[in-house]
């Protein structure tokens, strides 16, 4: 959400932010609003105009009738009824234009940060370093999901059978190495690097997904479960929305709060019609380990590097090797105004793919939230700024480890930090 009193006092900046983001006619979105802003104060002036004139003439009426002047009370009474419709018009008024205005802003972009590169799409994203190991070479590789078919351990038909597209069943060691990669990531998160583990819900209502930004713009890219609930696409939507509608005291946030949560993901991919329609790339249940950072704006610079950091060391640690990309402002997601991509190579495909997206969202989704601070010995509230990121993205992971620790007997080798988790099973497979 945007502060319309910013747009009002540097409507320029607006133009420019959305049209760098790809929106058509920034120029002519900023002159509605701003027209909208005009005819929302004009109807509250209108409706605060006639309360005080209703108010002032129900007074007089009692003085009127106190000097038995009763055709003066008589006609201090008609003017009260007057505007009494007057009120009423221009509160209606007043309801509707906040409405359209309100519905116009949610339906607009973050703005981008100062340092975002510019671009229209992933073209335009840029290395951020060097990329980290060395990309399995000399032997050919096997798509992960004929290495799952091949084992028996990857059931592509079964799942279409019962749920369709995009499904996918995982059996035996094949389904252990995938819990295992979940609790191992959950694990690397919470002991190492302070994240409070969080069991969250699973369903939220229509409220929570606005507050992050799922809604009202990706609506056909979500799971509605009855009237009033929505299956969560990340847990980034049940972890921020904890504060929502809340005013923390400073001390909450003396160092950012860090939450964490491994759940199961629901995605209905309506934007994404013929990507990666085969394998565990791209599916509509899947499971991730989501970081949520909660802070006070100096800090969230600091904490966004924080947090890919701590997503980069889950892939160092299994030795998977991946390189960081600062996304462009035509690339970067709706909330978000500053994103780096971590990308983990794939052998089978012979580039590298996303694995964690990590994105400061500054104060936009508290705005829409509501989510604020209160600064010790201040009045005033400000708004707290968001950050969240995956670390990692559950299946995607599996997928990583299958084709780079695939050996030539079609064995899957099991990364060593997640022997602990696998009861002595060092391979997966035949």
């Amino acid at each position: 959400m945007h502060d319309i009193r910013a747009i009002r006092d540097n409507p320029a900046a607006f133009v420019s932010g959305w049209s760098s983001r790809g929106v058509e006619d920034a120029a002519g979105l900023v002159e509605r609003i701003l027209a909208l802003d005009t005819a929302l104060r004009t109807a509250q002036t209108a409706e605060q105009t006639a309360l005080a004139r209703r108010n002032e003439s129900s007074k007089l009426i009692g003085a009127a009738m106190a000097k038995k002047d009763m055709a003066e009370a008589e006609r201090l009474k008609a003017e009260v009824e007057s505007l009494k419709g007057e009120i009423a018009a221009a509160g209606e008024d007043s309801t509707r234009i906040a409405k359209d205005l309100r519905d116009l802003l949610a339906a607009q972009k973050s703005l981008a940060a100062d340092d975002v590169p510019e671009g229209e799409d992933e073209a335009g994203n840029v290395l951020w370093g060097q990329p980290w190991g060395r990309p399995r070479e000399g032997r050919p590789a096997k798509d992960h999901a004929d290495l799952g078919e091949a084992m028996g351990l990857l059931d592509f038909e079964a799942a279409a059978r019962m749920s369709g597209s995009r499904f996918a069943v995982l059996k035996g060691g094949l389904a252990r190495l995938e819990r295992a990669i979940g609790q191992f990531m959950l694990d690397v998160q919470t002991a190492e690097h302070g994240y409070l583990e969080v069991n969250p819900p699973y369903l939220v209502k229509d409220d929570a997904m606005f507050g992050t930004g799922q809604l009202p713009k990706f609506l056909d890219d979500q799971f509605r479960a009855g009237d009033d609930h929505w299956l969560i696409p990340t847990a980034e939507v049940s972890l921020t929305n904890l504060v929502r509608e809340q005013i923390l005291p400073e001390s909450e946030l003396a160092t950012p709060m860090r939450l964490t949560a491994l759940t199961p993901c629901f995605r209905a991919e309506a934007g994404s019609a013929g990507r990666d329609t085969r394998g565990l790339i791209r599916q509509h249940q899947f499971h991730k380990v989501e970081m949520v950072s909660i802070c006070k704006p100096e800090d969230s610079e600091a904490e966004h590097e924080r947090m890919v950091r701590c997503a980069e060391a889950v892939l160092e640690k299994l030795n998977l090797p991946y390189r960081r990309m600062l996304l462009c402002k035509g690339d970067m997601g709706f909330s978000a105004r500053k994103t780096f991509d971590l990308e983990v190579w794939l052998p089978s495909q012979g580039m590298y793919r996303e694995i964690s997206s990590c994105s400061n969202c500054g104060d936009f989704q508290a705005r829409r939230m509501d989510a604020r601070f209160k600064r010790d010995g201040e009045k005033k509230t400000e708004f707290v700024h968001t950050l969240n990121g995956s670390g990692l993205a559950v299946g995607r992971t599996l997928v990583a480890v299958m084709e780079n620790y695939q050996e030539s007997d079609g064995r899957i080798a099991v990364p060593s930090v997640l022997l602990p988790y696998m009861g002595g099973i060092t391979h997966v497979g035949a």
